[in-house]
């Protein structure tokens, strides 16, 4: 069978499922149990019912129709993905899912939903919206998809890291031990976890159960004494080695235990934080009909797990600095590249495959924290491309090259963006690579008082290209863990969302950037780290601490727009470059960076 009858196929299976259940439609996220961006193989569902393998979606399956909601970054990824003689296509938020399910169906229908897949703010919401139409929201026990899901991958077996002091900083029991002191002062019994990063953080563990997520799936629940009961696969699990690691006051239970445990928490009338944006639907019912007292918050473990200590801030130093080594002399090769002229069958894939292999020659280098968006002329002005979703591009015929990537090590996380001239450059590319440029310096400079959250700096980076008349259509910065996921809340900088302060140990990305549709991309990126600054007027102030020491490409520069600091920015941060990368480098490589670092 061709594509187009494979997925035909799944549909009219799962529809036939559907009858028996006697429901009129299910609703397929683009999530697992966890609810985490990052999801295991053997969760695809939306991929397996639609073809469609992009991070964000929703479909939804009706007796005659179906429809699949999709962001604007996957408009043309999911039309060459999805058969559109079989779906419509919707986009996510301009259409929101559940207020269009509401005026496709009659009163009486019925709309199945897998709890495991969807928070419960979402429940709450859509059933809400349902039940003023007269729908009935219902929970299936079994999600129709995995009963037809014959060749479903199976979860991995990979062993648990036990992930040490030494780079964690700190261990386990008192991490447990000052969040259950916490409890205890909020009059609460225990709180539930879900997400596999807070988890795999307050445990001191690491795993390799999510391609480019470096955790062990799991389910826990802390209460108020410190005590934990921990929810995995435990063929992954040494316990005794595991209980020497992280404390007898651990309780290990396969997976499927969670329901009881659940339910025997509910039955004690316990009151459980939980976060009702974060958390899946199935977990909290379970307990809230058992008894259970549910006292929404934010999950407790986000801003301990924000804030890196300093052994976690001495690891990612050197976790950048060996990932400096690697982009520099990756950039290195590919001046030589075009040098040569001899680039016949290289392409996005090529490149990208290049630098992970100069990665994977550095100490303690696990795998990519993302995939690489290798962007060749118009493929960059798709800020969340991927060239494994098609045909990559030919190098050779472009301008511009945008690469962003980044890197998981045993003592750190990296991502960064380069913009790279590979070709003949005209004034505009210039002009805009600079008012980017420019943007980027803003917010690396700016110093800003205690309790400013990151939408107030967001103008920042903006304000070179508002001033000529652009703008880009994504946030600025994002948090990032430590050796955990690349993308990390609470910490943001954007024109929208969390109104969470910065503090001091806080790891964003600093990343402005320009997009012209078919026509190019341009993007700069360095990861900061929020730092005390020396007091110089009336107020403490914080900054940001580079981490990422790479040269940007001041081919592409505009001189005539720099003012003189922007000049000294420049010129100082390639000094830092040269002298933090000069040591580590040699021969060709050594030469490239003199040459790439050298005075404006």
């Amino acid at each position: 069978m061709n594509h187009f009858e494979i997925i035909e196929t799944r549909v009219a299976q799962v529809r036939a499922e559907l009858a028996m259940m006697e429901l009129d439609a299910f609703i397929v996220p683009h999530d697992d149990e966890h609810l985490g961006e990052y999801i295991p193989a053997y969760a695809e569902r939306l991929d397996w019912i639609t073809g469609f393998n992009g991070s964000a979606g929703l479909a939804i399956i009706l007796a005659q129709r179906a429809a699949l909601f999709i962001d604007g970054r996957y408009t043309v990824q999911a039309r060459m993905q999805a058969p559109a003689e079989l779906f419509e296509f919707l986009h996510l938020n301009e259409d929101p899912h559940v207020q269009w399910l509401a005026e496709q169906l009659p009163a009486g229908s019925r709309v199945g939903f897998d709890a495991r897949l969807h928070s419960l703010a979402w429940y709450r919401h859509a059933k809400e919206i349902l039940t003023e139409r007269g729908i009935e929201l219902v929970r299936v026990e079994q999600n129709p998809i995995d009963l037809h899901w014959s060749e479903r991958p199976a979860p991995t077996k990979n062993p648990a890291i036990l992930y040490s002091e030494a780079l964690a900083g700190q261990s386990s029991q008192a991490k447990r031990e000052l969040l259950a002191s916490d409890l205890r002062k909020r009059g609460l019994d225990a709180v539930l976890l879900t997400q596999a990063e807070p988890i795999n953080w307050l445990l001191n563990l690491r795993g390799r159960d999510v391609e480019r997520l470096p955790v062990v799936l799991g389910f826990a629940v802390l209460y108020a004494n410190a005590t934990m009961d921990f929810f995995v696969d435990t063929d992954k699990i040494d316990c005794f080695a595991f209980s020497q690691h992280v404390g007898q006051d651990v309780s290990v239970y396969p997976i499927d235990k969670l329901g009881d445990v659940l339910k025997r928490i509910g039955e004690d009338q316990q009151k459980v934080l939980a976060d009702p944006n974060t958390a899946n639907a199935w977990t909290q019912l379970v307990m809230e009909e058992a008894g259970a007292i549910l006292v929404a918050g934010q999950d407790p473990t986000m801003l301990p797990k924000a804030c890196k200590n300093e052994v976690e801030l001495a690891g990612m130093r050197a976790a950048h600095l060996r990932d400096g080594v690697a982009v520099t002399r990756f950039l290195a090769w590919l001046d030589r590249l075009i040098a040569s002229g001899e680039f016949d069958g290289v392409d996005e894939g090529t490149l990208a495959d290049q630098l992970e292999a100069f990665r994977r020659e550095q100490d303690h280098y696990v795998e990519p924290s993302f995939d690489t968006i290798s962007a060749l002329g118009p493929n960059a002005a798709m800020c969340h491309y991927r060239h494994t979703n098609g045909t990559p591009r030919i190098f050779g015929q472009d301008s511009i090259y945008l690469v962003d990537s980044g890197a998981q090590y045993l003592d750190g996380t990296t991502d960064i963006t380069r913009t790279i001239k590979v070709g003949e450059v005209t004034d505009e590319h210039k002009a805009m690579f600079t008012r980017v440029l420019q943007g980027h310096i803003a917010l690396d400079q700016a110093r800003f008082p205690r309790g400013t959250a990151g939408i107030q700096l967001d103008v920042l980076a903006r304000m070179p290209l508002w001033q000529a008349g652009y703008n880009y259509d994504h946030g600025t910065g994002h948090g990032v863990g430590h050796f955990l996921s690349v993308h990390e809340g609470p910490q943001r900088i954007a024109p929208k969302g969390s109104l969470v302060a910065l503090q001091p140990g806080m790891v964003l990305s600093n990343e402005p950037g320009y997009y012209r549709e078919d026509a190019f991309g341009i993007r700069c990126e360095n990861l900061v780290v929020v730092t005390e600054q020396e007091q110089i007027g009336e107020l403490p102030m914080l900054g940001f601490e580079r981490l990422t020491y790479v040269p940007f490409d001041t081919r592409l520069i505009d001189r005539s727009l720099l003012s003189p600091a922007e000049f000294r920015w420049i010129n100082e941060y390639h000094v830092e470059v040269y002298r933090r990368l000069s040591p580590l480098l040699e021969g060709e490589d050594l030469a490239w960076l003199e040459q790439a670092t050298s005075l404006i």
